[in-house]
């Protein structure tokens, strides 16, 4: 894939992904996978107006120094490509699920298509949650056997086969935090 198409791509997913709410205008960061390097967005960019100069190369071995302008997340995504099959990773901040992670220890879905596209999202629980090693650890483990993953109080991991799968996969863990809080706040309780 040619960097104009891997910056078309993340334009797109970083563009929606800010008009859906589910970052800020400078928070989160994407990372696609091209053989032994990946793409990342720059730290500090803004997802929503990605340009030219906001998506770099870095290497994925663990030998050969980082871009110097990778996003700080870089640590967690490179620990997720070694440890998985992710092609793809979307780190966003979507506020009904990291609402959720505040007071559940796992995210189990009531809506169907979050069961059944997700199943269940681990909250990972860590004293320095922004680029720590101790958040790429832990996400690098549990994504082996899930879609995503949420850092409590801060936001999500999805890995996918592609940017369109871990966006999807993205919005879906929103929607179903939202149907989840309205579902408690009625007064509902999952069935044992």
């Amino acid at each position: 894939m040619d960097r104009l198409k891997i910056l078309e791509s993340f334009q797109w997913v970083g563009r929606d992904l800010y008009y859906l709410g589910l970052i800020t205008s400078h928070a989160g960061n994407i990372s696609l996978r091209c053989g032994e390097w990946i793409w990342i967005t720059r730290t500090g960019s803004m997802l929503g107006r990605l340009g030219p100069d906001d998506v770099v190369e870095t290497p994925l071995s663990a030998g050969e120094s980082a871009h110097p302008m990778a996003s700080m997340e870089l640590p967690v995504h490179l620990a997720i490509y070694r440890a998985t099959s992710a092609q793809a990773i979307l780190h966003a901040h979507p506020p009904s699920a990291v609402a959720l992670s505040l007071i559940d220890d796992t995210i189990v879905p009531a809506d169907s298509e979050g069961r059944y596209i997700l199943g269940k999202v681990p909250v990972i629980v860590a004293s320095n949650v922004v680029a720590s090693q101790e958040v790429a650890d832990h996400a690098s483990s549990l994504l082996q056997a899930h879609r995503a993953v949420l850092v409590r109080g801060h936001g999500s991991f999805a890995a996918g086969g592609s940017l369109e799968e871990a966006f999807g996969i993205t919005t879906t863990l929103e929607a179903s935090a939202k149907i989840l809080l309205l579902a408690k706040g009625a007064g509902w309780r999952p069935s044992q």
